[in-house]
């Protein structure tokens, strides 16, 4: 009996603006886009909650944010984290350093991340999964306090970006030494991660797409992509928006809702769900 196959659709930056919320309800209403991250420190964030609650067939995890936004707690409880106005470094690379080597930020890190968690918590929202902005949740450092609070905050699941370098290159050969540093920066990352969160009891999509073609994961590379895919459960993730700059928010909106993106994935055994729909 052949394996069944799942997808899952996911909306990041949920509670970013306005606009992406408007993009990211109208993809999970009229297209194929089953789950979204929601950032509890954007500016639109209890506005995105409240729309979830009346679409309760979207799942929502939390996005994590730990560089190019927002803190929750005050700059003073963690100044070796964010300026004085609140805000992360703008650069992955030089947070991603201190955050390995200097040792003030590991406790700083591990209250914040507590803290927005608990701003999770308290839109009374189920946690579906936990991602993170730039993807700095797979930091080694801070996904292992992700999994120290897993028993706590009932993380099930945590996203661990993984995709076929030759197969990206293939449909779009653009941008190609950012897309091999990507690769083997982030391969090393989910290489380690697995090892952790097995041991831990924490799932994991068989596959994540979206790193390699951030703002870029349009129809057309979409319709590529999907029946290449060997995986039976995968993540497919984009950046949806309305009413914001013309661009690629927008373009990844028309291609959640396309209805040959819808019949490819159909055609290819994928049936949409979300990590909330499997855990039942």
């Amino acid at each position: 009996m052949q394996a069944k196959r799942l997808a899952i659709i996911n909306g990041d930056d949920f509670g970013y603006s306005c606009g992406v919320n408007q993009g990211i309800i109208k993809a999970h209403e009229e297209g194929v886009l089953t789950s979204t991250s929601l950032m509890v420190t954007g500016e639109a964030a209890v506005e995105a909650a409240a729309a979830s609650r009346s679409h309760p067939n979207l799942a929502v995890g939390l996005h994590l944010v730990l560089v190019c936004g927002r803190s929750v707690l005050p700059p003073d409880q963690i100044p070796h984290l964010v300026d004085s106005r609140g805000q992360f470094s703008d650069s992955p690379a030089i947070a991603g350093l201190r955050y390995q080597f200097h040792p003030a930020t590991h406790d700083e890190l591990r209250r914040e991340i507590r803290a927005q968690l608990e701003k999770f918590r308290s839109t009374g929202l189920p946690l579906s999964h936990v991602d993170g902005h730039l993807h700095m949740h797979v930091h080694p450092v801070v996904l292992n306090i992700l999994v120290e609070l897993a028993q706590e905050f009932d993380i099930r699941v945590i996203r661990l970006p993984a995709e076929e370098l030759g197969m990206n290159l293939r449909l779009d050969g653009g941008r190609l030494l950012t897309k091999l540093v990507w690769s083997g920066v982030f391969g090393g990352l989910r290489r380690h991660g697995e090892k952790l969160l097995k041991s831990h009891g924490i799932s994991f999509a068989d596959r994540v797409y979206g790193l390699l073609q951030t703002g870029c994961m349009t129809e057309e590379y979409l319709l590529g992509l999907i029946p290449q895919i060997k995986a039976d459960l995968v993540e497919i993730y984009c950046h949806p928006a309305l009413n914001g700059p013309p661009g690629a928010g927008e373009a990844e909106l028309a291609a959640l809702l396309s209805e040959q993106v819808r019949k490819v994935l159909e055609t290819n055994g994928f049936e949409l769900t979300n990590y909330n729909q499997i855990r039942k």
